[in-house]
């Protein structure tokens, strides 16, 4: 049985004014893998994964999730983006809703889900991420890694295809950083097709299918971490990964 492939992208380049951000990018994500995207600030991680959820538009090249074109003129992007979850650094839950409701509150309004059936799956959720106990606690009173679980959980609750995180782990304290990588860890375990825009070097080693080193709005180099990381091919990968190993 071959794996089917849940995002192709070809030829993708996207400018900001001036600034040409991402250059001719070829990416191909096959059903449970889980993709580090790695490079230096700047380098166009975070846009690219942008673009896979049409928060950015692209320019030009083209956007293939489960095998389907997307164009950002014609399609309905908050169907993709059901696909699609998203997970970013700075959390973005609502602040005067419960935990709990915040994990319910797409699958009710987006998808009109009956409510018992939303609760029941977002106390799951939550169950997974081990904030079962925290279900009535309002954002305020959650440390940063707990949030962040929070939305992981909210994520998960339309069922993505697919999840991206961009630099889940950045905005959080060093103590923090492990129970979210933890998290992601058991979902990569249970098959969650993910592409990770990281700093975590660690975690892309151990979790990863592929590395994907990214310099300047192009992908310089991809292979699978025991190779990306120990022999690199490209000078440039080489440089990078000698200042952050």
């Amino acid at each position: 049985m071959t794996e089917s492939i849940i995002v192709e992208v070809n030829k993708l380049n996207k400018s900001f004014g001036d600034l040409h951000v991402l250059k001719d990018i070829d990416l191909t994500v096959k059903e449970s893998d889980v993709v580090c995207l790695i490079g230096a600030s700047g380098s166009g991680k975070s846009t690219l994964l942008r673009c896979l959820n049409f928060l950015e538009m692209k320019d030009s090249g083209s956007i293939k999730i489960e095998s389907e074109e997307i164009d950002q003129h014609s399609h309905d992007l908050n169907a993709v983006r059901q696909k699609v979850g998203m997970v970013f650094q700075h959390f973005h839950l609502f602040p005067h809703k419960t935990v709990l409701e915040n994990v319910m509150e797409a699958p009710l309004h987006v998808k009109k889900q009956p409510k018992e059936q939303v609760k029941k799956e977002a106390q799951e959720l939550l169950k997974k991420v081990g904030l079962s106990d925290k279900e009535n606690v309002y954002p305020s009173k959650l440390s940063g890694g707990q949030k962040q679980r929070v939305a992981i959980a909210r994520a998960l609750a339309m069922k993505p295809d697919i999840m991206l995180f961009d630099e889940p782990t950045s905005a959080l304290d060093p103590e923090l950083v492990g129970e979210v990588l933890t998290t992601m860890k058991e979902l990569a375990e249970e098959g969650m097709t993910m592409v990770v825009v990281t700093h975590e070097m660690g975690f892309a080693k151990e979790v990863a299918d592929w590395a994907v080193y990214m310099h300047d709005g192009r992908i310089v180099e991809v292979g699978h971490p025991d190779e990306l990381f120990t022999a690199p091919k490209e000078e440039r990968t080489k440089n990078f990964l000698d200042s952050v190993l």
